[in-house]
């Protein structure tokens, strides 16, 4: 991941509606939910979340599908994963610390 491309999805993620309308994405899985799902989800107008979806998918984080009348988002799990590992390139390199040191991820990789 670029440098202006972990800018775009920090900046999209920095907005408390964004960032749980992703978190709700990631939780679902490669399956997704349905626009109508999140907005209920989250009690979200369509309209204000339509824009915030939006934001998403122009950052990078999240794709749609249309489905006949509704649209199906997905968070892109390469997407997120790359923000990680940007973020935590070279994580505690100049630090003698062992305890600075990531440890393993928890839970299962995405």
């Amino acid at each position: 991941m670029e440098t202006e491309q972990a800018i775009a999805a920090l900046t999209a993620l920095g907005h408390a509606t964004r960032l749980a309308a992703f978190r709700l994405l990631v939780e679902a899985g490669p399956d997704g939910r349905m626009a109508g799902e999140i907005a209920e989800a989250l009690a979200v107008p369509g309209a204000t979340l339509s824009f915030h979806l939006k934001e998403l998918v122009h950052a990078g984080l999240v794709e749609n599908e249309t489905r006949g009348r509704n649209v199906c988002y997905r968070a892109r799990f390469d997407a997120m994963n790359g923000l990680v590992a940007y973020l935590t390139h070279n994580c505690c390199a100049d630090s003698p610390d062992e305890a600075c040191a990531p440890g393993p991820a928890v839970g299962r990789a995405c």
